[in-house]
């Protein structure tokens, strides 16, 4: 049987200290905030990326060298056959056409997925590619798998502030201006490759109400019938995580949570305080 290595991005949410544990590689998103190249995880910790985030520094997203991609991938290739590389979703960022492109100087060695995920269910992506290569599945095999499932997987986030939604053009000032006096506070999903617009409620009770709402509806339409994982992910404190992780149990107290920091790609455009909750298929061998 062929050796496999599963390869992802900090967009997962996942460590490099709990990539060790599982036995993968994360290559960290690079971010350059006043002009400064820093990466995540390594040089840039969720603390340090707030606090910069909080005093306005301008902040922006980049994608990972091709070089330094191109390097990890000869290295594992050193003692592995294959790689299943599952970079944040295309839709999201130039990275996964990027890894596309890249390896096809692989000779078919490297198997880049475009499952269209971030953050939590990116997290379980990779799950998924552990489950499927210890199967005994191919690089390609878990490719088309992923692929062919991107779509079963939802995220349902409400924000604590209108500041970074306005200030990335996503709502107008006006509309900012007047849903920071009314407390409204918008509820949004990522379906696939879009960062959407799903309600708007008053006060963070409704939010959480609003978002627990959505998984259950999709466990009743969706999913119904399949085996799936819950997620919790957030940018607010570590407390208020714990908080929001026991509600999203005391509603659905049979289900497995994944729970991550939502990425730093995301929170950018967020900022912080925000929850999120999350529903997966997962995969079946």
């Amino acid at each position: 049987m062929k050796k496999i290595a599963i390869v992802t991005d900090s967009n997962s949410g996942i460590t490099q200290t709990v990539a060790k544990e599982m036995g993968i590689y994360v290559i960290p998103m690079p971010f350059y905030i006043d002009e400064e190249l820093y990466f995540e995880d390594i040089t840039l910790s969720q603390e340090e990326f707030y606090k910069r985030l909080g005093e306005d520094s301008d902040i922006s997203t980049s994608q990972p060298s091709p070089g330094d991609v191109m390097d990890l991938w000869k290295k594992i290739l050193e003692d592995h056959d294959e790689i299943v590389h599952i970079p944040m979703s295309s839709g999201l960022s130039s990275t996964c056409g990027t890894a596309t492109a890249l390896a096809m100087e692989f000779d078919g060695k490297v198997e880049v997925v475009d499952n269209q995920r971030i953050s939590v269910t990116q997290y379980q992506s990779v799950l998924d590619a552990i489950h499927l290569r210890d199967a005994g599945r191919s690089a390609r095999k878990i490719k088309e798998v992923l692929e062919k499932e991107k779509l079963e997987a939802s995220i349902y986030i409400t924000v604590d502030t209108l500041k970074y939604l306005k200030k990335g053009g996503r709502i107008t000032p006006a509309a900012a201006a007047l849903g920071t006096a009314l407390n409204l506070k918008p509820v949004l999903q990522i379906q696939g490759e879009k960062l959407d617009s799903y309600s708007k409620v008053r006060g963070w009770k409704a939010g959480k109400k609003t978002m627990l709402k959505a998984i259950e509806k999709d466990l009743k339409d969706r999913f119904q019938g399949k085996e799936i994982a819950l997620g919790m992910a957030y940018t607010c404190s570590q407390e208020e995580s714990e908080i929001w992780k026991e509600e999203i149990a005391a509603r659905f107290p049979n289900y497995e949570i994944v729970t991550g920091p939502l990425s730093l790609s995301v929170a950018c455009h967020i900022g912080p305080g925000a929850m999120a909750v999350t529903i997966m298929k997962k995969v079946q061998v």
